[in-house]
Protein backbone atom coordinates (compact mmCIF):
# COMPACT_ATOMS: atom_id res chain seq x y z
CA UNK A 1 0.00 0.00 0.00
CA UNK A 2 2.86 2.38 0.67
CA UNK A 3 4.68 1.72 -2.51
CA UNK A 4 1.34 2.27 -4.48
CA UNK A 5 0.66 5.70 -2.67
CA UNK A 6 4.45 6.69 -3.50
CA UNK A 7 3.82 5.64 -7.13
CA UNK A 8 0.80 7.83 -7.13
CA UNK A 9 2.60 10.79 -5.80
CA UNK A 10 5.02 10.50 -8.47
CA UNK A 11 3.19 9.95 -11.48
CA UNK A 12 2.99 13.46 -12.20
CA UNK A 13 6.59 14.49 -11.78
CA UNK A 14 7.41 11.16 -14.13
CA UNK A 15 5.22 12.52 -16.93
CA UNK A 16 6.57 16.10 -16.84
CA UNK A 17 10.15 14.42 -17.16
CA UNK A 18 8.84 12.79 -20.25
CA UNK A 19 7.21 16.12 -21.72
CA UNK A 20 10.03 18.85 -20.08
CA UNK A 21 13.88 18.44 -20.11
CA UNK A 22 14.60 17.13 -15.70
CA UNK A 23 17.03 19.29 -15.36
CA UNK A 24 14.45 21.85 -14.65
CA UNK A 25 13.48 20.24 -11.31
CA UNK A 26 17.09 19.24 -10.51
CA UNK A 27 17.45 17.98 -6.99
CA UNK A 28 19.62 20.14 -5.47
CA UNK A 29 20.80 19.82 -1.55
CA UNK A 30 18.95 22.26 0.67
CA UNK A 31 22.86 22.83 2.21
CA UNK A 32 23.62 25.04 -0.84
CA UNK A 33 20.54 27.16 -0.79
CA UNK A 34 20.43 30.95 -0.47
CA UNK A 35 18.40 32.11 2.63
CA UNK A 36 16.27 33.74 -0.45
CA UNK A 37 16.20 30.75 -2.05
CA UNK A 38 13.32 28.55 -3.94
CA UNK A 39 15.04 25.26 -5.08
CA UNK A 40 13.87 23.57 -8.55
CA UNK A 41 12.11 20.56 -6.51
CA UNK A 42 10.14 22.38 -4.72
CA UNK A 43 8.17 22.84 -7.38
CA UNK A 44 4.27 21.53 -7.22
CA UNK A 45 2.95 19.63 -9.80
CA UNK A 46 2.33 21.50 -12.76
CA UNK A 47 4.91 24.15 -12.23
CA UNK A 48 7.94 25.00 -12.68
CA UNK A 49 10.63 27.66 -10.75
CA UNK A 50 12.34 29.75 -12.83
CA UNK A 51 15.46 28.99 -10.65
CA UNK A 52 18.92 30.35 -11.88
CA UNK A 53 20.30 27.39 -11.28
CA UNK A 54 18.65 25.97 -15.04
CA UNK A 55 18.40 27.57 -18.30
CA UNK A 56 14.87 29.40 -17.22
CA UNK A 57 17.01 31.18 -14.94
CA UNK A 58 17.86 33.23 -18.06
CA UNK A 59 14.00 34.93 -17.32
CA UNK A 60 15.04 36.39 -14.11
CA UNK A 61 15.28 40.56 -14.24
CA UNK A 62 18.97 39.65 -12.76
CA UNK A 63 20.21 38.12 -17.00
CA UNK A 64 22.09 39.71 -19.02
CA UNK A 65 19.87 39.91 -21.92
CA UNK A 66 20.48 43.37 -23.33
CA UNK A 67 17.67 45.14 -25.02
CA UNK A 68 16.27 48.38 -26.30
CA UNK A 69 13.03 50.05 -25.32
CA UNK A 70 11.70 53.50 -26.45
CA UNK A 71 15.06 53.95 -28.28
CA UNK A 72 17.26 53.30 -24.46
CA UNK A 73 19.81 50.54 -24.27
CA UNK A 74 19.33 48.64 -21.22
CA UNK A 75 21.98 45.69 -20.13
CA UNK A 76 18.98 43.46 -18.11
CA UNK A 77 15.41 44.35 -17.06
CA UNK A 78 16.83 44.49 -13.52
CA UNK A 79 18.91 47.72 -14.66
CA UNK A 80 16.11 49.53 -16.47
CA UNK A 81 14.27 49.12 -12.80
CA UNK A 82 16.68 50.26 -10.48
CA UNK A 83 17.93 53.13 -12.75
CA UNK A 84 14.84 54.98 -12.60
CA UNK A 85 15.51 55.59 -9.10
CA UNK A 86 18.00 57.59 -10.17
CA UNK A 87 18.61 61.43 -11.48
CA UNK A 88 17.71 61.72 -15.14
CA UNK A 89 20.04 63.88 -17.28
CA UNK A 90 17.16 63.98 -19.73
CA UNK A 91 15.26 66.01 -17.37
CA UNK A 92 16.64 69.71 -16.70
CA UNK A 93 14.66 70.51 -13.77
CA UNK A 94 15.21 67.25 -12.06
CA UNK A 95 14.97 67.79 -8.52
CA UNK A 96 16.68 64.33 -7.33
CA UNK A 97 20.16 66.18 -8.81
CA UNK A 98 19.65 68.92 -5.52
CA UNK A 99 20.77 65.52 -3.56
CA UNK A 100 24.81 64.83 -4.02
CA UNK A 101 24.55 61.06 -2.26
CA UNK A 102 24.08 59.08 -5.63
CA UNK A 103 26.38 56.26 -5.95
CA UNK A 104 26.01 56.18 -9.87
CA UNK A 105 24.70 57.84 -12.64
CA UNK A 106 21.55 57.07 -14.13
CA UNK A 107 23.27 55.59 -17.26
CA UNK A 108 26.03 53.34 -15.15
CA UNK A 109 23.08 51.63 -13.53
CA UNK A 110 21.29 51.27 -17.18
CA UNK A 111 24.27 49.30 -17.74
CA UNK A 112 24.62 47.06 -15.04
CA UNK A 113 23.00 43.05 -14.40
CA UNK A 114 22.30 41.00 -11.35
CA UNK A 115 23.32 42.22 -8.02
CA UNK A 116 24.84 44.79 -9.15
CA UNK A 117 22.11 46.46 -10.41
CA UNK A 118 20.39 45.45 -7.59
CA UNK A 119 22.63 46.68 -5.01
CA UNK A 120 22.63 50.06 -6.86
CA UNK A 121 18.69 50.15 -6.45
CA UNK A 122 19.33 49.65 -2.33
CA UNK A 123 21.18 52.44 -2.53
CA UNK A 124 18.87 54.63 -3.54
CA UNK A 125 16.56 53.03 -1.66
CA UNK A 126 18.28 54.43 1.33
CA UNK A 127 18.51 57.96 -0.07
CA UNK A 128 14.71 57.73 -0.81
CA UNK A 129 14.17 57.20 2.67
CA UNK A 130 16.36 59.89 3.60
CA UNK A 131 14.98 62.24 1.40
CA UNK A 132 11.73 61.04 1.87
CA UNK A 133 11.48 60.21 -2.01
CA UNK A 134 8.63 58.46 -3.57
CA UNK A 135 8.81 59.27 -7.45
CA UNK A 136 11.07 57.61 -9.94
CA UNK A 137 10.58 58.79 -13.52
CA UNK A 138 9.99 57.48 -16.96
CA UNK A 139 10.78 60.18 -19.73
CA UNK A 140 8.48 62.80 -18.39
CA UNK A 141 6.30 60.86 -16.24
CA UNK A 142 7.33 60.51 -12.72
CA UNK A 143 5.10 58.00 -10.86
CA UNK A 144 5.45 56.18 -7.81
CA UNK A 145 5.36 52.63 -8.30
CA UNK A 146 4.45 51.39 -4.91
CA UNK A 147 1.32 53.23 -4.31
CA UNK A 148 -1.37 50.72 -5.55
CA UNK A 149 -2.99 52.93 -7.62
CA UNK A 150 -1.86 54.65 -11.06
CA UNK A 151 1.56 54.83 -10.67
CA UNK A 152 1.80 50.76 -9.87
CA UNK A 153 -0.24 50.31 -13.14
CA UNK A 154 2.03 52.37 -14.81
CA UNK A 155 5.22 50.74 -13.57
CA UNK A 156 3.56 47.23 -14.81
CA UNK A 157 2.89 48.36 -18.04
CA UNK A 158 6.93 49.55 -18.20
CA UNK A 159 7.95 46.30 -16.90
CA UNK A 160 5.56 44.59 -19.15
CA UNK A 161 6.97 45.82 -22.04
CA UNK A 162 10.73 45.67 -20.94
CA UNK A 163 9.96 41.96 -20.57
CA UNK A 164 8.23 41.57 -24.13
CA UNK A 165 11.41 43.64 -25.63
CA UNK A 166 13.85 41.15 -23.98
CA UNK A 167 11.84 38.03 -25.55
CA UNK A 168 11.45 39.77 -28.84
CA UNK A 169 15.47 40.67 -28.68
CA UNK A 170 17.16 37.78 -27.13
CA UNK A 171 17.47 35.17 -29.73
CA UNK A 172 15.77 31.67 -28.78
CA UNK A 173 13.91 33.21 -25.72
CA UNK A 174 10.49 32.89 -27.33
CA UNK A 175 11.32 29.67 -28.06
CA UNK A 176 12.21 28.40 -24.74
CA UNK A 177 9.41 30.30 -23.24
CA UNK A 178 7.11 28.23 -25.29
CA UNK A 179 8.84 25.15 -24.50
CA UNK A 180 7.45 25.94 -21.01
CA UNK A 181 4.05 24.66 -22.47
CA UNK A 182 1.16 24.99 -19.63
CA UNK A 183 3.58 24.79 -17.02
CA UNK A 184 2.65 27.53 -14.24
CA UNK A 185 5.85 29.25 -13.82
CA UNK A 186 7.17 30.10 -9.92
CA UNK A 187 9.82 32.25 -8.69
CA UNK A 188 13.37 31.14 -7.44
CA UNK A 189 12.89 33.66 -4.62
CA UNK A 190 10.31 34.52 -1.48
CA UNK A 191 7.88 37.20 -2.70
CA UNK A 192 7.15 39.81 -0.39
CA UNK A 193 4.02 40.62 0.49
CA UNK A 194 1.93 42.89 -0.83
CA UNK A 195 4.22 43.48 -3.82
CA UNK A 196 2.49 44.96 -6.58
CA UNK A 197 1.80 43.17 -9.74
CA UNK A 198 4.90 44.15 -11.35
CA UNK A 199 7.02 42.04 -9.11
CA UNK A 200 5.50 39.16 -10.56
CA UNK A 201 7.42 38.77 -13.50
CA UNK A 202 6.61 34.95 -13.79
CA UNK A 203 3.14 35.89 -14.06
CA UNK A 204 3.97 38.39 -16.39
CA UNK A 205 5.65 36.15 -18.38
CA UNK A 206 2.83 33.80 -18.72
CA UNK A 207 0.60 36.18 -19.96
CA UNK A 208 2.99 37.11 -22.78
CA UNK A 209 3.34 33.23 -23.27
CA UNK A 210 -0.69 32.86 -23.90
CA UNK A 211 -0.54 35.64 -26.40
CA UNK A 212 0.66 32.46 -28.34
CA UNK A 213 -0.79 30.00 -26.93
CA UNK A 214 -4.20 28.13 -27.62
CA UNK A 215 -4.11 24.76 -25.41
CA UNK A 216 -3.48 26.14 -21.95
CA UNK A 217 -6.74 27.39 -19.59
Amino acid sequence: MKALLILVLLVPFITLAETYPREWWVEVPRSEAASWEILPQDAKSGEVILSKRTELGIFSNFGATPFILDGKRFASVEGLWQSIKYPDPAISNDSRFQIKQWAFTRAEVENMIGTDAKNAGNLANKIYSQFNLKFVNWGEHFFDYVDHAEGSAYHYDLIKRALRAKLDQTPGLWNLLLKTGCLTLKPDHKAGANEPASYRYYEIYMELRSERQTDCH
